[in-house]
């Protein structure tokens, strides 16, 4: 009998099997058309001689590879795991992996991670990139399978999940009216993100209903989402003679810098300063004082991603629609 190895080739098989390579190909494919005994004698062959299926090659023969990609902006912000723990629990539900990205918001990264749809290397992708990098891809909508996720642009032709970030900014802004705030200020991300514009639109409106100012020297914009940002960020704002008695921050990190901030200050928080962030990460409820915020619902927000490009994946030719998942304001004690 010949030695095991890993290396045997499925010519090998074959000749020890006494069958054709077509034989035991189909055998390895799970395919019909194979006799029972004939089955079984490929299969001893094959744990004789230690072959494994290339699976790589059966996947560019077939142009199905049970990966699907998740491509993120930042690894770093614990704001994508829940989502990406909720795409991993769906694609794996349907016998599929997940492939994270880390694009860095690059619209060339981006490109060449959805190389691997075009040579089939992938399946199908998630994209969480800012939608304005997503429009060097909308000349290909229709051709390669993605869909989006929290960012996206209603004009592309992409399935999209999100939340109403105008309407849930605008919740925060009037909760801190309805505590008696007249000065709120805004911390806010990069405008290359839908989502930073949606809620810079909504914290505007919200005021502007409200017949309270938005005075421009309350506003900073910063260029990432950690907490050192948010601090001093707050800090400037904060340094002004007419500062803002609260602060609304587009991102719970922001928030949560925001509240450092206050803490190096001596500002007591809420009594002499208000702080409300977005998107309820884990830690928002465990900050001193607890994080008043607007909670996305970050798993179902990667599940829904995941049911949405199957539906894609199992039927290329059908519509599937965009969907908006409900927000929550989360009252604690910051606000």
């Amino acid at each position: 009998m010949p030695p095991k190895t890993t290396s045997a080739s499925i010519s090998a098989v074959a000749l020890h099997a006494g069958v054709s390579v077509a034989t035991v190909s189909r055998v390895m494919n799970d395919m019909d058309g194979v006799r029972p005994g004939t089955r079984d004698k490929v299969m001893t062959s094959v744990t004789a001689l230690g072959y494994r299926l290339n699976h790589l090659a059966r996947n560019l023969r077939t142009a199905t590879s049970r990966l699907l990609l998740t491509m993120v902006p930042d690894v770093g912000n614990p704001f994508y795991s829940e989502i990406v723990r909720g795409i991993d629990s769906v694609a794996r539900e349907h016998g599929y992996f997940v492939m994270l990205c880390d694009t860095g918001a690059e619209a060339g990264r981006e490109s060449a991670y959805f190389d691997l749809l075009r040579t089939h290397r992938a399946d199908g992708a998630i994209c969480l990139d800012p939608d304005t990098v997503q429009h060097a891809l909308a000349n290909e909508s229709n051709i390669l399978p993605w869909v989006a996720c929290c960012e996206f642009d209603p004009g592309i032709a992409v399935p999209y999940v999100g939340v109403d970030n105008y309407s849930a900014a605008g919740d925060a802004v009037r909760h801190l009216i309805a505590r008696g705030h007249t000065r709120i200020g805004l911390i806010n991300s990069d405008q290359r993100y839908r989502y930073a514009r949606e809620r810079q639109r909504g914290y505007l409106d919200a005021l502007q209903a409200a017949g309270l100012q938005a005075r421009p020297e309350w506003r900073r914009q910063v260029d990432s989402l950690d907490y050192d940002a948010g601090k001093h960020a707050t800090l400037q704002m904060m340094a002004q003679p007419d500062a803002p008695s609260a602060v609304f921050a587009v991102s719970d990190t922001l928030a949560i810098g925001a509240l450092s901030a206050m803490r190096q200050l001596n500002k007591r928080v809420p009594e002499d300063a208000a702080v409300v962030g977005f998107d309820d990460i884990a830690i928002s409820a465990q900050t001193w004082p607890a994080l008043t915020t607007i909670a996305q619902p970050m798993r179902t927000l990667g599940e829904t991603a995941a049911q949405l490009l199957l539906q894609r994946l199992a039927d290329p030719e059908a519509t599937v629609q965009g969907v908006l998942l409900p927000h929550q304001l989360v009252q604690r004690e910051s606000s």
